[in-house]
């Protein structure tokens, strides 16, 4: 079973930076596909970014695409999500979500963080 959490949530101003980041275990990490999906008050989850199991290929929503970057660091077991020239449309509770030897966790994958909150101020 792969447990997922997240870390580095928090409050910014528009125009601001965070990285987000994403520590399994359980599982063998560098044969998991990885990605963020967000949600936010009253609206649907969204997919924001993914990375496959081998790193090698990237995808993003077309909301954050030129904004975010995912990467992945196997050595860590971690994925990270760097969040540039943020807007208070993008504030929303970001998961972290895995599936195993899939080229993209897009639909999502089974394995899901408890989330992180990122909230964007005007």
């Amino acid at each position: 079973q792969v447990q997922l959490v997240e870390s580095g949530g928090g409050l910014v101003q528009a125009g601001g930076s965070l990285r987000l980041s994403c520590a399994a275990s359980g599982g063998t990490f560098s044969t998991l596909a990885m990605g963020w999906f967000r949600q936010a008050p009253g609206k649907e989850r969204e997919f924001v970014a993914a990375i496959s199991w081998s790193g090698h290929n990237t995808y993003y929503g077309d909301s954050v695409k030129g904004r975010f970057t995912i990467s992945r660091d196997n050595a860590k077991n971690t994925v990270s999500l760097q969040m540039n020239s943020l807007k208070p449309e993008d504030t929303a509770l970001y998961y972290c979500n895995a599936d195993h030897l899939r080229e993209r966790v897009l639909p999502p994958g089974p394995y899901w963080g408890q989330g992180t909150q990122i909230t964007v101020s005007s």
